[in-house]
């Protein structure tokens, strides 16, 4: 009794965000894509139904319903990477050459922390307030360089050439697919901008700081 009122259920965007454990921007941007049903009250609230939530709750992560061009995009940009690396294109550039190999191996566990961050707070919806994870990374980042006896600006060129590679990876990926709408890739650019500038910053006020 009263279960046919629980499938047509409509709840409000922060429940909705409560039982699939996402960020409200996250469902909102599903919602915009038409990847989750709802409609809106006459005051132009957003109202989800409790039924579709719980079934996706049930069936799929956060992480599985991350949108395809988010982990193609970072995985280009770790291929390039290594293919870069191993094939020694990188050895005579002079910031990697001031590096010991110690600092090259943790700065491939970095770049791979830092991706991973990335893909979490894209898949959050990239709300401004959870950018800790890139402070907390610049200054990770900034501490080994450091303690090698690299410059600012040799820290600066190689966190420029990394964070140029995902860039470039996005444009790639936006020319060689038909996007589903041109504000989607312009938001993506926005949220992975805000991320990158984040931890550069914090990797500024580290090294001002010694």
């Amino acid at each position: 009794m009263g279960n046919g009122n629980d499938q047509q259920e409509w709840v409000s965007l922060r429940k909705a965000a409560e039982i699939l454990g996402v960020h409200p921007a996250t469902v909102r941007n599903w919602a915009d894509r038409g990847e989750l049903t709802s409609r809106r009250t006459p005051g132009g609230h957003r109202r989800f139904r409790r039924a579709d939530l719980e079934h996706l709750a049930q069936t799929q992560s956060p992480h599985d319903v991350q949108p395809a061009e988010v982990k193609i995009i970072i995985q280009n940009a770790l291929g390039q990477t290594r293919m870069q690396v191993g094939d020694g294109q990188l050895d005579d550039v002079p910031w990697y050459a001031a590096m010991s190999e110690k600092t090259r191996g943790e700065m491939r566990t970095y770049g791979r922390a830092m991706l991973d961050a990335l893909r979490e707070f894209l898949a959050d919806g990239a709300p401004d307030e959870s950018l800790s994870q890139a402070i907390r990374l610049g200054k990770e980042y900034a501490v080994v360089l450091t303690d090698d006896g690299l410059s600012l600006p040799q820290a600066l060129r190689g966190f420029f050439y990394f964070s140029d590679l995902i860039l470039n990876s996005i444009l790639t990926w936006s020319e060689i697919t038909q996007p589903r709408n041109a504000s989607e890739w312009a938001n993506l650019l926005r949220q992975v901008n805000n991320f990158m500038n984040a931890m550069m910053l914090s990797l500024v006020e580290y090294y001002e700081e010694e």
